[in-house]
């Protein structure tokens, strides 16, 4: 089984006839997800990929039947891509774009109390259900279909991580990454409850980073309400306070809260083994299952 995504999923992709939207489609396609349609405002009756284009995403959610869309947007125009997912019925909208004004993202925030969609990101690698559907630039062919779900805030470390486990014939159900910037749509607590109300999700490996409280919150969550054990892996250790570690959302303010340290002890005093290292985190799931 799976969340969000799976074989049946109907994507349209929000700047399909970009360069990264484009290029990415592609990567989708051969991957073997559904991409159905694009969107892209003014090419309206073009087409990419062999897949028609639309002016706006709810033509092609009506005309398509679409049920998530993936933004590749330059970071002027991504929040109005994300408001125009939101005023449809898709299900789930995946922002790619790095660079959102925090600002702008503050807006779409409160939208998402209105609304049914999902967003996942922005300033996010994407989601992989392996072997049925990526929708971002998550590189297909690490991933192995399997019983551990993959929630992370860093792209880069999501693909060590799913790397060690892959190498040791352990796979994946889904894989998120949520992204690292201050304001997302999809936290961990959100992430971590799909993955517990998920039968065929047997553990699941939570990769954090310094900088604001997300992963304190997640471990109280853990501790209260999981039954699926968590592996952990807290990255930006070595820094110093008030120094952007290349996330946004990766800043540690030097209040106590926020550090690599805090996070470890939270999840360790919620049951959750960190490790130091990706090979580590791998080790703890290997004792899990």
């Amino acid at each position: 089984m799976s969340i969000l995504v799976d074989d049946n999923t109907r994507v349209v992709v929000q700047g399909i006839t970009g360069g990264e939207g484009s290029f990415h489609a592609q990567q989708m396609m051969e991957y073997g997800t559904n991409v159905v349609a694009g969107a892209v405002p003014g090419k309206g009756g073009q087409e990419a990929h062999g897949v028609p284009v639309y002016d706006t995403v709810n033509e092609a959610v009506e005309e398509e039947d679409a049920d998530a869309s993936v933004i590749f947007v330059p970071p002027a125009f991504a929040a109005d891509a994300i408001f125009e997912a939101l005023d449809t019925d898709l299900d789930l909208a995946v922002a790619i774009t790095e660079g959102v004004p925090t600002q702008d993202m503050s807006k779409v925030y409160k939208r998402l109390s209105e609304t049914d969609t999902r967003l996942l990101g922005p300033n996010c690698p994407g989601i992989i259900t392996p072997g049925e559907a990526k929708l971002g630039i998550l590189p297909g062919n690490i991933f192995e279909a399997g019983n551990v779900g993959l929630v992370s805030r860093s792209g880069t470390l999501t693909y060590q991580v799913v790397d060690s486990l892959t190498q040791r014939g352990i796979g994946q159900t889904t894989a998120i990454g949520i992204g690292g910037d201050p304001i997302i749509g999809t936290d961990f607590i959100d992430a971590l409850s799909l993955f517990e109300d998920d039968p065929d999700t047997d553990a699941v490996v939570m990769c954090g980073e310094i900088g604001g409280e997300d992963e304190e919150e997640a471990a109280a969550f853990i501790a209260e309400n999981m039954d699926t054990p968590v592996s952990g892996f807290i990255a930006g250790r070595t820094a110093p306070p008030g120094k952007r570690m290349g996330h946004a959302g990766a800043i540690v303010s030097g209040s106590g809260t926020g550090t690599a340290e805090s996070k470890i002890n939270a999840l360790n005093d919620a049951g959750v083994p960190v490790g130091d290292t990706p090979e580590e985190v791998a080790d703890n799931i290997e004792d899990f299952l």
